[in-house]
């Protein structure tokens, strides 16, 4: 089963309902739910989205969701040496990097993400939630 790494955005767009993005981030949850692909993110992730979406929604909003959010997808470990690889690396912004580093540790091949211009020249698939929908469903007809 293909493992696929869910960016902050991406899942933003799900749980704050963020229009025009949600509908195709809630296709990607639906190939987890129904265990089509197996999904996975960072810890930083679940820190940037519950700091927004208490911000902008409630404490609680976030805390509910972001509990039915780690019943679908595991979390990928970020430890000194991806804090050092993220360090060496060329990205311009550095959480991109941790994201993409802890990515490649965990052997994940697909990273999903609507900032792909931040990642240049990646050593595994970086692409955008449509992008990736059109290449499931061509792959799983």
């Amino acid at each position: 089963m293909q493992k696929i790494f869910i960016d902050t955005d991406i899942i933003l767009d799900l749980l704050a309902e963020r229009q025009p993005f949600y509908k195709n981030a809630a296709a990607i949850f639906t190939l987890i739910d129904r265990g089509k692909v197996k999904g996975f993110t960072s810890p930083i992730v679940f820190a940037n989205l519950h700091y927004i979406l208490s911000k902008q929604l409630s404490q609680k909003y976030a805390i509910q969701n972001l509990k039915k959010l780690r019943t679908l997808i595991k979390i990928v470990p970020v430890d000194e040496r991806i804090i050092d690889l993220s360090l060496e690396s060329d990205f311009k912004d550095y959480e991109d990097a941790i994201q993409y580093n802890a990515a490649i540790s965990a052997g994940i091949s697909t990273l999903i993400t609507r900032n792909i211009k931040d990642y240049k020249n990646p050593t595994i698939t970086v692409c955008s939630p449509d992008e990736y929908l059109r290449v499931w469903s061509t792959q799983n007809k």
